[in-house]
Parts: C-alpha cells; structure tokens; sequence
C-alpha cells in the first residue's frame, strides 16, 4: 500500500518536477530485488602479545561492531532524537518527514535533502559499503528521486524481515563519525578514550551530530562547528524532553574541548610497539588456509575480519632486544644487527628485532626488508652463519658414539682430499682439489670440548671426515637449518648457507630442550569476530636427538661461557651456553647462546648504503671502530646485554649433566665407592660412565670381600667410557715390624707363611 501510495502521489509528480519519467521510475522499482542482503561489516583486527596488550591494529576501515545492549542509552536517545525521532512509531518510511522534506526541496529548487528514515540511512549505507565498481558506487550517492525510491524498497524489506532494535544496531554500526571511526564503538574510542556503552548524554550529543556531515562536524578540525551542531542535538533532545531546557543550557556551556580525549588507532604493522614481529605475524597468516583459500582471501579475511589474534612475543623481552641491538648498531651504519628469542620447548617467538626501523626513508636507515626471519616471510636473503654451524656436526658425533674425549691433531691448515668426505651416495665427489682448510684460532691437538671452545676449523674438517655429511645435514635440517644443495659441500659446516637470527636460535633452541626442537610459532590462537576460536596453533614438536646427545652439546658449550671461553665476558648469571661464529672476511658476525628455558642468537653483517654486502673490518659500528670483527666480540655484547635485561624473569634452571652410561668420553668425577660391596660399586661406577676390572685384594680395615680403593681414587675427574679399577679388601691388617733385634731370628720364617703380607719379627731377615 505504502509503495502504491508513493509511486501515485509522490513519485510521479517529483519525477517530473526533476524531469525524470515516472516510468523509468516504476520500471526501476520493478526490477529491484524485493530484499537487500546485508553482509557483515568489515572490522579491524587486533594482535595480542602473550599477556594480552594490544600490540598492532590492521583494517581497512576502523570499526569494532557491537550489539546494541553495549551502546549506551543517551547514545541511543542522542541519534534517534537528531535522525529519525519517529523510529520506533514508523515503517520504512516517515511520510510527515517525506512531505517535509519535499515542500522545502521545492523552495530550494528542487534538490533531494532529508526526509530520510534511519532505516532508509541504513540501506544507503549498506548499499555504499557493499558497492564493488564505480558505477555502483556512484549508483549509492546520486542525488536523484529514483535512489530514494530504491532505497524505499529496500527498507521496506529491511522492515519487514528485522526489527527495529536490529535496524538501529546496525545503522550505529555502519555510519561514519569522522576522522576514520567507523562505527559508534570506534569512535567513542577515538574522540573520547571510551567505549559505546560508557557515553554520557554530552558525549552521546557530540557524536550523533558528527552523522550528518561527519568531516564539516569534525570537533578536532572544526570545533566551534561541532559544538554548535551538539547544541542542536541537545535542544532538540530537549525539545522532546529526554533532558529539561535547564539541563540542555548547562551542558551547551561546557566548550567542546574539554569533553574529548582523542586516542588514535595505529593501523598496521609499521606503528606497532614491534613492528618486523607484527610483519612475522602477518605473513606467516598469509600461508595459512583457515583465512582463506587464497592470498587475497586472507588479506581481506585479516584487514577486514575482526580478527583476535593472540601472539607468543613477549613485550619485556621485545624491549630488551630492541634496546641492545639499537645501542649497537645505528639505523643508518654500514651494517645490519638483528636478534631473536625462542622458547625451548615450545618454538614460541618471545622476541624480534633489528637496528633498521620498518618504512621507506632509506636516508634514515629504514626498511621494510625483515632480516631477522627466513626469507618467505620477510623478504631478506639471509647471512653467512659461519662457525655456529659446526654444532651439527658436533651433536652427530656425539650420536655416533665418539667420544668428547677423542683427540684430533689440528695444524693451522691442511689439505683433505674430496674423497675422504662421505656424503649420503658414497664418497664426496668434488673439483679433485680437495678441501684447503685454515685455522684463526691456533693448532695443535684438540678434543671434543677445546676443539668446540676454541672453534677450531681443522679440527673439525678432520671430525666432518669420521662423522661424514650425510648425518649432520639431516640433523641440521632436523633443526630447521636447511642447505641448499649447491652449498652441500665439506665446507658447509663453516656456515657458508644463509641464516637469519630466528632461525638460528629455533636451532639452538633444540639442545636447550634436550633434543626435541619446535618450529617457530608466533601465534597460539585466532578467534573471528563473534569471539569463537576460527584456529588454534599448536606446537610443532618432534624429537630429533636423543636427550643424552643433547646433555653433551649443553655440556661442551657452556664451556664456551665459563673461563677461558669466547663467552665468559657475556655470560649472565643463569647457566647458559652458546657458540660464536664468523665467516669468510668478517662479512658477518654470530652469537648464539641459550639457558634451558630461552635461546638466542644475535647477529652483525656488513652492508652498505647500495645494499650490497660488505666487511666489517674497518667500519664504524654503533659509534665504536671495528678493526676485525669475531662473533665473540662484535654479536656476542648484543647478546649478552638482551639476556642481561631479561635475566631476573629467567626462572633458575640448570641443564642435565651428560650421562656417561650413554655418551661416549664425558668428563664425569669417579665415584667414592670404597666400603661398598662389589657387586654394588660395580653398578655405581658402569652408571657413571665407567667401565670396571678387578685389581685383586690387598690389606684393609675395611670388611672381607668389600671395595678397599680405586685406582683412580674416588673425586677424579675421568672420561666416560674410562676404566676404574676396585681392589677389594681383605680386611686383614698385619701388625707393624717390631724393632727388637734380640728377638730378630724368631720367626722370621713366618714371612713366607702368609702369602705377600708376611713380616719378619726379627728386623730385616727373611
């Protein structure tokens, strides 16, 4: 009835009158669908660090949806009063406020101004956000009378199929306040630090009135215009008696001013509190499917989905790695640094940084390039490692059952044949030139634990030959340290792959777990915008050493911490271990190092302002000269002083000495047994690590047939696998020679009567 009434009396003459053809207008009508989809509303996504702090915002319009029971009751009083105070009296269409609104069109030439119902606002409002083209878009704002007869029709739907309350919820939803807030929560967050349901009735004022021309409103930009306009909002709410006259001029006395308290809401990763960790974040999502099925799916899916996305950084930790890489290294030196923090046992991603800030103003040193993550999620190549690469084959050897005692001669530099390299098919098959191998760090013989603190390249080209390539390749990328294959050369153990910080301590992360190693994680949950759990991130666990391998690692490079080690002038006051690392020409520089519950590794490559790679050596690095750059020195104080700030929340945990019983050459301390029964001390010793012989009887106070001693004796240091002898007692103690002379010639020949431990009474002849 309502649209036979409109299309009779109303369209036709004001078709006219703007020299449209009424029956274009009624064709228009006719091929309108009887009802318009309202898709959800798009809505910002926020990042969550461990303990729940806002971290980053990503969206493509700021607007956080809520119910209608969350938005405050002036608020909705202030909007229907301004709007459409029939609301709730009226269907889709206010015929006073029609025909109001057409008597003054008139008078004005003709213009379509007002008259709108808040349902009718709504459907223009979802047909402009959901308009896909130009021409839909231009279709959503035209200022024409067949518009607004489209819009009729789909209100009158609107109307039929929801209620008012659902009609009002989403119009506040939909509309735009000014200044990016989409939205009533959005911009009660923006212009006054609070949300919907908190607004009072002057708050409330302000923000209905910034509906209407929401950028000539703006009370930032324009507030004497603002606050004229909340005026008329409150003498209208005034007008019908929401508020007494008196109430409404007390309130209009207070200046606009004072009422905001504007809060920003940083979009993207760029003004996050950690901006290459939020950048992680996002391009890891990006792989995922659960966002959709393709890139540009989830793109949208995160920008516009209202996303809860609860990460794994720890913002103490964050600090603490951005506050020592930025005293290191400059945003604009001729080098990189960069750091990252792991959890053991778990791959959460406490911490990334880097000395180049996230943007576009190369002058300043800035980048959007990420150089602390692989390169499928920041875009960087990576740097040369070096020497914290040889851990693999350390940990192989170990496996293998060589002992940490086993000595190698290393000379200053060698030649080893390609040959005597075996890789998975057989023998390595290179140039025929072999492997010419030198040393920075002195020669001579090595095992196990000096070869490994001092770093030592023959030494360990010579262990590469007994372990071979094959094993500690596989384990590397066990480890998530993966070799090209043109880089699957003996010298790779020398680091000469691409690395990057997170990489290399999700690596390292794995001996402080005892073997199991963790892929990276840096997010746990994401919920979607009603709150439900869309997917949770579990960790990614597998063991790929045995724990007993693991111990020995921990055991040979903590050494590195302790003194005369590389380490001993970072070390913090947890047990920690580590290894540096430096490769070819001083190009790059590494420490990674690790307690039993964090690991990280710290890093500083040469790079110029043509991004090309350059030595350190001779450059001028976080305002101190470099003269030669070596791992221990350049990355390792970066290191040190993040694992300093964060060592009071490190809980005191100390790793699990190595157990000789399964590890080969572990300098282990030889249990005092004496006194024990044999059988007893024999099992106390093979539990250490010892292998055991017997050593016969001899004289002792201790009972018959129990351990007198050991040779070595009980608090000496031995390799595992070592043999410990036991001589058991006879609990015999033969009284002292006498000195009597006279009597010498007694029973001297009772010497040979008791075996070895006959005395001659007679003071020298047996």
């Amino acid at each position: 009835m309502v649209m036979g009434v409109l299309t009779a009396c109303l369209a036709i003459p004001f078709a006219g009158l703007v020299g449209v053809a009424a029956k274009d207008v009624s064709a228009g009508m006719v091929d309108l669908p009887e009802s318009l989809e309202a898709k959800d509303l798009s809505q910002k996504t926020r990042i969550y660090d461990v303990n729940g702090n806002l971290i980053a915002s990503l969206y493509d319009q700021n607007r956080i949806n809520v119910p209608l029971g969350s938005i405050s009751r002036p608020m909705v009083k202030a909007i229907v009063a301004i709007e459409d105070y029939r609301f709730y009296d009226h269907g889709a269409l206010d015929l006073k406020g029609t025909l109001r609104a057409f008597i003054t069109n008139q008078a004005n030439g003709g213009s379509v101004q007002g008259g709108s119902s808040i349902t009718q606002q709504m459907v223009k409002q979802t047909l402009l956000y959901q308009a896909e083209t130009d021409e839909e878009r231009a279709a959503a704002t035209e200022e024409t009378y067949a518009r607004k007869v489209r819009e009729l029709r789909y209100a009158i739907a609107f109307e039929k199929n929801h209620t008012k309350d659902w009609i009002l919820e989403r119009y506040l939803n939909i509309a735009y306040f000014g200044d990016g807030a989409f939205g009533v929560q959005a911009a009660a967050r923006h212009f006054f630090s609070k949300n919907a349901k908190d607004l009072n009735l002057l708050e409330s004022a302000t923000l209905a009135g910034l509906v209407k021309n929401p950028v000539g409103y703006d009370p930032v930009d324009n507030p004497e215009r603002a606050e004229s306009r909340r005026n008329v909002v409150l003498d209208r709410l005034a007008q019908l008696g929401v508020l007494t006259e008196k109430k409404a001029e007390r309130l209009k006395g207070k200046p606009i001013g004072k009422t905001l308290k504007i809060e920003n809401s940083p979009n993207g990763c760029q003004q996050s509190r950690a901006p290459f960790f939020c950048d992680y974040v996002v391009n890891w999502l990006l792989k995922d499917p659960v966002l959709g099925d393709t890139p540009k799916e989830r793109r949208t899916t995160l920008k516009n989905g209202g996303l809860t996305i609860n990460t794994t950084i720890d913002l103490d930790m964050q600090k603490a790695a951005d506050d020592s890489v930025a005293s290191h290294v400059y945003p604009t030196d001729q080098a990189i640094g960069g750091l990252a923090m792991v959890e053991p046992g778990t791959g959460d991603v406490r911490a990334l940084a880097q000395s180049r800030p996230m943007g576009k103003d190369k002058a300043a040193g800035q980048t959007y390039l990420n150089y602390v993550v692989p390169k499928k999620y920041g875009d960087a190549n990576g740097f040369q490692a070096g020497s914290t690469f040889k851990v693999f084959v350390l940990a192989s050897a170990i496996n293998q059952g060589i002992p940490l005692s086993t000595v190698i001669n290393a000379p200053e530099e060698m030649n080893i044949p390609d040959e005597e390299f075996q890789n998975c098919d057989g023998p390595y098959a290179g140039d025929g030139e072999g492997w010419n191998v030198s040393n920075s760090t002195g020669s001579g013989p090595f095992n196990l634990y000096t070869g490994t603190q001092q770093s030592v390249n023959t030494f360990f080209a010579q262990l590469e030959v007994q372990t071979g390539m094959c094993e500690p390749l596989k384990l590397a990328a066990d480890m998530g340290v993966k070799v090209p294959l043109a880089q699957k050369v003996p010298s790779w153990i020398l680091g000469v792959s691409d690395s990057n910080p997170l990489e290399m301590a999700q690596a390292y992360a794995t001996f402080a777990a005892r073997g199991l190693h963790c892929d990276p994680r840096p997010v746990t949950e994401v919920r979607d915008s009603s709150g439900e759990v869309l997917k949770e991130f579990a960790a990614q666990c597998e063991q790929v050493m045995p724990g007993a391998t693991a111990d020995a690692v921990n055991d040979i490079l903590r050494g590195v911490m302790e003194p005369g080690g590389f380490g001993q002038n970072i070390a913090i006051d947890k047990p920690s271990a580590g290894k540096t690392g430096t490769n070819q020409n001083n190009m790059s520089v590494w420490f990674a190092g690790y307690t039993p519950t964090i690991a990280t590794a710290a890093m500083v490559a040469g790079a110029n302002e043509f991004g090309e790679w350059v030595s350190l050596n001779g450059q001028v690095v976080g305002g101190s000269p470099i003269y030669e750059a070596f791992g221990s020195t350049v990355a390792g104080p970066i290191w040190g002083d993040a694992m300093s700030a964060i060592s009071a929340k490190l809980a005191y945990e100390d790793f699990q000495a190595p157990p000789g019983d399964e590890i080969a050459g572990v300098l282990s301390t030889v249990p005092d047994v004496a006194g024990q029964g044999v059988e007893a001390a024999t099992a106390t010793l093979e539990s250490a690590g010892f292998s055991v012989a017997d050593g016969g009887q001899v004289n002792s106070e201790v009972a018959a047939g129990s351990v007198a001693s050991t040779s070595p004796s009980g608090g000496t240091s031995l390799s595992s696998g070592d043999t410990v002898t036991l001589y058991t007692s006879t609990g015999y103690v033969p009284p002292p020679p006498s000195n009597d002379a006279g009597n010498g010639n007694g029973n001297g020949g009772r010497g040979n009567g008791n075996g070895n431990n006959g005395q001659g009474r007679g003071g020298g002849r047996r």
